[in-house]
């Protein structure tokens, strides 16, 4: 029997990266798709466009998914945009953007990380407090935001 293993690569880059928006704009349809008509308030809270702090995953080097994190305080870094490709999902690739992200951020200097995602993206929650997020007030544009759910955690 044959084993068909998939090449499974992370990089760090920079939201310049070609293939950083073209992830970003295949996660913007699947929230659109899932939320309609709401998901164009929280657009305005995802502007990523000038951020050095990106990490793309390929498979086979195909880009799969993505992740970035930008400065919110001193201390706390906010994770943003992450994402994997339905196709790809179900093999780690959002624990490795994340862990990179972590690993990343730390070595930035930050000890905290934060982050917002929507009450609807059910295997998202999951996905945080499996790897130690735990639900925070909401925060910063998030606050009194019903549909939305914040996480942290300390690096």
């Amino acid at each position: 029997m044959t084993s068909l293993s998939k090449a499974i690569t992370i990089k760090r880059t920079e939201a310049s990266d070609p293939d950083f928006p073209l992830l970003v704009s295949q996660l913007n349809q699947e929230l659109r798709e899932r939320y309609g008509e709401l998901q164009v308030v929280y657009d305005r809270y995802n502007e990523i466009s000038n951020l050095d702090t990106v990490v793309i995953a390929y498979v086979d080097d195909v880009p799969s998914g993505c992740g970035c994190f930008k400065k919110v305080e001193y201390h706390t870094a906010e994770i943003k945009r992450m994402f994997v490709k339905a196709e790809e999902r179900k093999q780690g690739i959002a624990s490795m953007i994340l862990n990179e992200l972590e690993v990343w951020a730390k070595e930035d200097g930050y000890t905290e990380v934060i982050l917002e995602t929507a009450n609807k993206q059910h295997e998202a929650i999951a996905f945080y407090k499996s790897s130690g997020y735990e639900v925070i007030p909401n925060y910063g544009p998030y606050v009194g935001m019903e549909a939305s759910v914040c996480f942290g955690k300390k690096l």
